[in-house]
């Protein structure tokens, strides 16, 4: 099976490309803007026409759309989801190829959702910002393109990787660098959002599932389990072996809830030691690290350089998402393998590398 790939050096688009590389039946052809693709070709700016070719030419039996882009202004990710999708669905319409569409899209297309509930996909889109509008439009595109397509729709990809500017990749930075400073004290805002973080290597298993498959339509990709951030911040905080306070900022004004942590002179001692416990063996603080899996998150200041409250969320999903994954199950024969806790434990693996 030969599949052309769009975005392999793009967060999710590695993955993928790690996955059906892995694939002796998978002959693989990348496409994207990076010198590191087999084929140099902007979606943004690029004609139908010329993508069209290309698919005559290589005739792929299956295109997974792994570009995109999550930031920026409305312009820019309207140029980036939307009218790049619109170009891939109008250069397989004219290609001969006959190629099947796997699509990835996100949970920020459904907006925010009732606490307590799991989000089916037929369940009304109402995206709350520009990035889920835009990846809206070009699920929508999809759908009406009248080919052989499905759509993934992504809920909150963790793990290896995981971009340091993301909710989880910003909270595992300023762990390192409170640990680095020897600050004993992390103050943390945004930890009542409640996300459904599933693994980027269970979603790269995914999309090689839909590639294989017959399934159509929107299918959803999650753990199927809500996370509340400020669990996961405990669970980072053991994996690292931070041994200061957390204090979450969410609630009453002046109030400082205490998340984890000891006083601060007994935090100093804790954080030595795990400092100098990692500097013995890194083999084995990795290995006991996996054994105290837990959830984490973010900076602090001190009294003349306060910490910014950071809100890592801003998606317009407001303060709940869960996926009900049954979909995925039943027609793909896809469920998640790897829990929050290791894809929390790749995360800082990586920020630690940073010491």
């Amino acid at each position: 099976m030969r599949v052309l790939l769009i975005g392999a050096n793009g967060y999710i688009g590695r993955f993928v490309a790690d996955r059906l590389l892995a694939d002796p039946a998978v002959q693989l052809t990348a496409l994207g803007r990076g010198d590191d693709a087999d084929v140099r070709f902007d979606l943004a700016s690029g004609s139908p026409g010329a993508l069209t070719r290309f698919l005559d030419a290589v005739h792929p039996g299956v295109v997974v759309n792994c570009a995109g882009a999550t930031r920026g202004g409305a312009r820019e990710l309207t140029r980036h989801n939307t009218v790049a999708v619109a170009t891939v669905c109008e250069a397989l319409r004219r290609s001969g190829c006959g190629a099947r569409l796997v699509q990835i899209g996100c949970s920020a297309e459904y907006g925010p959702s009732q606490p307590g509930s799991s989000t089916a996909e037929d369940a009304v889109p109402r995206p709350g910002g520009p990035y889920g509008v835009s990846k809206l439009a070009a699920t929508e595109l999809v759908l009406g393109s009248g080919l052989d397509a499905v759509v993934l729709r992504v809920f909150s990809p963790a793990g290896p990787g995981t971009p340091a500017g993301s909710p989880l990749g910003r909270l595992a930075e300023a762990m390192r660098r409170a640990m680095q400073s020897g600050d004993g004290e992390l103050r943390l805002g945004g930890l009542g959002a409640q996300r459904d973080f599933v693994d980027v290597r269970d979603v790269a298993r995914a999309v090689h599932a839909a590639s294989l498959s017959a399934a159509q339509g929107v299918i959803n990709i999650g753990s199927g389990r809500a996370v509340r951030l400020r669990d996961a911040a405990t669970t980072l905080a053991r994996v690292a072996g931070y041994g200061g306070a957390l204090h979450e900022l969410d609630g009453p004004p002046g109030a400082l809830r205490p998340v984890i942590g000891h006083p601060r002179g007994e935090a100093a001692v804790h954080r030595a030691e795990a400092l100098g416990h990692r500097a013995e063996s890194t083999g084995h603080h990795r290995a006991d690290a996996m054994a105290h899996r837990v959830d984490g998150l973010g900076p602090r200041g001190d009294a003349d350089h306060p910490a910014p409250v950071a809100y890592p969320y801003p998606d317009g999903c407001g303060s709940w998402q869960q996926a009900d994954v049954r979909t995925a199950r039943d027609r793909l024969g896809w469920r998640p393998r790897i829990n929050l806790e290791e894809s929390l434990a790749d995360i800082w693996m990586e920020a630690a590398c940073r010491i």
